[in-house]
């Protein structure tokens, strides 16, 4: 091999346990080191990390990807071999991730393969920039790459500690794997979730790029986890690339020195466990539940989204409504109310009621308006003010009153009626 790595741990049951239930792994036979963080069962927790570094270290004989997946499923059944033939140990679990130095063959560069189970991480300090390769894999994180919650309903939703995959619990397992292309100067980083928990990427970055040694990384980072509360166990190993083969170089060339870049997206930090001196993260017995809670959990978020959608649309119609009604109320009509002309309050196209108030304005007969005014008022004009209204009514009763001048005279036998229209004037004898 041509790479050359220098790896460095550091380990501690945090200031709140009294039990460590993390295991690490720095094989001596070939470059594979993991990070195991247990959980369930009277010191379950610790025996079953135990039993996968332990499987995994014995069964990797080769140092090739497909090797440390089938070391993860033989652990995944140790496991559950131990936790069924003593009842103390039986609901153990545990997480698990590993990184291994895969051995190139001709013309091949070798890679750096990694896979992982639970909530434990690996991290890529590259080009001054630290990149979470693994995912989590636990109820809010799910939730969380599927869009249905935000980052400030992760850190307080009731369900924030269900581990949807571990190790010992179904007879199959699922493994996240891939590989990643090694260069001089990048730092690996394997970590139970106790300091995902207490420092975030930036803090881990700062540190990883502060310290040249990786056994002082190690400690580090383990230290100011307990300073920032140490609420859980918390396992550190730091893998450096310290020689590639010059393919960073050959590369380099390659590119014409143009800067390298690698899209990753970190997952948001999942909250912390709750104090206490065992471990409070769950998973279900079979994974037949735990997704069926999963799917419910997703059935409530979209019922409450529903309903939100639903009262925010009746809230909107009703001030519509309302400022309709209110604008309505404020608009005034003139119209016939019988045969005379009358001021409505109402809304346009119809006449709700009179205004009481108006009634005495309301004195016009239809008979006494020209065509024009009746279609006029037939038109049902509108008004903004009420004071326009009667303005209208009044011209109405003005022209009216122009237009017509009656004078009658009645005596026992002759009446003699008077218009300024041209009309004829009958004379009864």
């Amino acid at each position: 091999m041509t790479t050359a790595l220098r790896v460095g741990s550091a380990s501690h049951p945090g200031r709140v346990r009294t039990i460590n239930e993390d295991s690490q792994l720095i094989s001596s036979r070939i470059p594979l080191y993991a990070v195991a963080d247990g959980m369930g069962g009277h010191q379950g927790g610790e025996v079953a990390s135990a039993i996968a570094v332990h499987t995994l270290d014995e069964a990797v004989t080769e140092p090739t990807l497909e090797a440390l997946v089938a070391g993860v499923e033989l652990a995944n059944r140790q496991i559950r071999n131990q936790a069924s033939s003593d009842p103390a140990l039986r609901g153990m679990g545990t997480t698990l991730c590993a990184i291994v130095l895969l051995e190139g063959d001709e013309g091949v560069e070798e890679e750096i393969g990694w896979v992982n189970v639970g909530d434990s991480r690996i991290y890529l300090f590259r080009d001054d920039e630290l990149i979470q390769l693994s995912q989590d894999h636990n109820l809010v994180a799910e939730m969380q790459r599927e869009g249905q919650i935000t980052d400030d309903q992760a850190a307080v939703h009731p369900q924030r500690n269900i581990i949807t995959r571990a190790l010992g619990i179904d007879s199959r397992v699922q493994v996240d794997s891939s590989t990643v292309l090694p260069y001089t100067g990048d730092r690996f980083l394997l970590c139970s979730d106790g300091l995902s928990d207490e420092l975030n990427v930036d803090q881990i970055a700062a540190t990883m790029r502060r310290l040249a040694d990786p056994g002082d990384v190690a400690d580090d980072l383990v230290r100011q986890a307990n300073e920032h509360g140490g609420r859980d166990n918390v396992t550190c190993v730091v893998v450096d690339v310290t020689d590639d083969g010059d393919r960073a170089g050959a590369a380099s060339a390659a590119l014409a020195d143009e800067p390298r870049t690698t899209e990753w997206t970190a997952p948001p930090a999942d909250e912390p466990a709750a104090d206490g001196s065992d471990d409070d993260r769950e998973f279900a017995p079979r994974s037949d539940d735990l997704y069926r809670d999963l799917d419910e959990a997703r059935g409530r978020h979209v019922t409450w989204r529903v309903v939100t959608f639903v009262v925010a649309f009746l809230v909107i119609l009703a001030v519509a409504v309302g400022a309709v009604g209110w604008a309505a109320k404020r608009t005034y009509f003139v119209g016939f109310s019988g045969k005379n002309v009358a001021i409505y309050q109402g809304r346009p196209g119809g006449l709700l009621w009179i205004d009481p108030k108006l009634e005495d304005v309301s004195s016009l007969r239809r008979g006494d308006l020209t065509d024009a005014q009746r279609e006029d008022v037939s038109g049902n004009r509108r008004f903004s003010s009420l004071s326009d209204a009667r303005s209208f009514t009044d011209n109405l009763e003005s022209s009216a009153a122009d237009r017509t001048t009656t004078t009658t005279t009645t005596s026992p036998k002759t009446s003699t009626t008077s218009t300024s229209r041209p009309t004829t004037t009958p004379t009864t004898r």
